[in-house]
């Protein structure tokens, strides 16, 4: 039989919290977030999404006990889960907060109340449901991405480059990784041209990933080094046959 009972992680919001808000939530109503590892609190600062459930209950006698389960989607794709555990097993009967790593941890916390032993817990199956934000398909490293966009397009010297609209955009980047692109190679041209592509992956807030092409080339009069960015790989391939065929 079901226990009726008053969850007390929560309160109603007029509306969607981000995941930061979530996350500042959390812990500013936890007695021990202090004693969370730095890097746990750092890798969620570039969260993307998040959901809180609860995950089992314990009522007896006028106590009880909650653990909830919340879960963030991080900027690399994978998740990252705080248990908290919430009791009013204190002098006073307020309600108590408390926040954990993992399991473990929140394992030997829930020992400790002074609960009776031989009531069984309600618990409910261990299944998440994040907001539905897409799998990223790179590795991003969140270091000033915003600034990274902004450099490259200003050191961009083609006059067809990616505009304000753009620009706007990548101000929101949360993450950022850059590769260099083979595949069909360009036309030589004249001797010692030399030529690079790159795709700069940029994760925005919302979970969109767009995608910047910097061409490097020295297809100069002078043989100087110039950059060029489009907004697509066909756009930068086609701008490097170009280049190569005006000076062959």
């Amino acid at each position: 039989m079901s226990v009726p009972y008053e969850t007390a992680a929560y309160e109603p919001h007029d509306s969607p919290e981000t995941p930061e808000e979530h996350l500042a939530r959390l812990l500013g109503r936890a007695l021990n977030s202090f004693e969370l590892p730095d890097e746990t609190i750092r890798r969620l600062d570039c969260a993307l999404a998040h959901d809180g459930s609860l995950h089992s209950a314990h009522h007896s006698a006028g106590l009880h006990r909650e653990t909830y389960r919340h879960t963030w989607l991080l900027a690399d794709g994978s998740a990252l889960t705080l248990w908290e555990l919430v009791h009013n097993t204190a002098p006073g009967s307020e309600p108590h907060h408390e926040v954990y790593v993992d399991e473990e941890e929140l394992r030997a916390a829930t020992l400790r109340l002074p609960l009776p032993p031989d009531t069984p817990d309600f618990e409910l199956p261990a299944t998440v449901q994040l907001s539905p934000v897409p799998t990223p398909r790179h590795a991003y490293a969140a270091e000033n991405s915003a600034d990274h966009a902004r450099r490259l397009l200003r050191r961009a010297e083609n006059a067809d480059r990616p505009g304000a609209d753009t620009a706007a955009l990548l101000a929101t980047a949360s993450g950022h990784q850059i590769t260099q692109a083979f595949g069909r190679p360009c036309r030589a041209g004249r001797a010692g041209l030399g030529f690079s592509l790159y795709e700069h992956a940029f994760l925005l807030r919302d979970g969109e990933e767009v995608s910047l092409w910097e061409v490097e080339h020295t297809a100069t009069p002078d043989g100087r080094h110039m950059c060029e960015v489009y907004a697509s790989e066909d756009a930068a391939r086609e701008a490097m046959e170009r280049r190569a065929s005006q000076l062959s």
